[in-house]
């Protein structure tokens, strides 16, 4: 059974006496206790903050994004290499808010986890359906149109990668997918990463997660952590979440 995960995403926010207070607190607070992990995936500029304050604790901590590219004539991109020569271990890629805003194709969200897990980092990669689509009854083919994506992408390597569901209409609308609404959507890319031979792969739910809702979900047998946005800048709710 894969460990439980929570991870923090930030989003565009913070500064540095924010930032100071809340990871300070995460690292005082959170132990390293078998089988649970808590990540905190940064904006770029504060990847150096986090190194310095987490370090010798428990929380993990990694990048929002990171480019396809591994180096090179790309002004304002963060190569994976460079997070993972700071010290950090995670990616997200394919965000839905970086597919929407940016552009970002499933063939691209490939090439960036690729990327990351040539630079030794592991990629949180996300996968989720617009609420038009959900409404078609199209969940399902989304979301395994863009984990296909990411299979064909990492090939063997899937193995080393994390799967983030986070269905659009629950991001930052404080509307969540029931349990068992995301339970069905886990069990569908279980299947898919199984039959692979990634079935072990840990699975994220993200979706205005709380501490409110986190243990009714993560209490689903397919469902293997949380990806959190607004609730992890609160460093009293996202222990909380970790701790359910």
């Amino acid at each position: 059974m894969p460990e439980k995960l929570v991870v923090g995403n930030w989003k565009m926010n913070g500064d540095l006496a924010a930032n100071g207070s809340l990871l300070g607190r995460l690292a005082s607070e959170w132990r390293d206790t078998k089988g649970r992990t808590m990540v905190v995936c940064v904006p770029a500029p504060y990847l150096a903050q986090a190194r310095d304050t987490l370090s010798g604790s428990a929380v993990k901590w990694g990048a929002q994004d990171v480019s396809e590219h591994a180096r090179g004539a790309y002004t304002g991109d963060v190569g994976a290499s460079m997070v993972a020569d700071l010290g950090g271990t995670f990616a997200i890629v394919g965000h839905s808010e970086r597919r929407l805003w940016h552009g970002e194709s499933d063939a691209l969200v490939g090439a960036k986890a690729k990327a990351a897990l040539a630079a030794g980092l592991t990629p949180i990669a996300c996968v989720g359906e617009a609420l038009d689509e959900r409404e078609r009854g199209d969940t399902e083919t989304v979301v395994r149109r863009e984990l296909d994506a990411l299979l064909d992408a990492v090939g063997k390597d899937a193995t080393r990668m994390i799967v983030a569901y986070e269905p659009i209409w629950a991001i930052g609308t404080g509307r969540t997918a029931s349990p068992e609404e995301a339970q069905a959507v886990h069990a569908t890319l279980r299947a898919r990463l199984a039959s692979g031979g990634a079935g072990n792969v840990p699975l994220l739910y993200g979706g205005s997660v709380k501490a409110a809702n986190a243990a009714a979900l993560l209490a689903m047998p397919d469902i293997d952590g949380a990806l959190v946005g607004g609730a992890s800048l609160d460093a009293e709710e996202f222990l909380r979440i970790g701790r359910a």
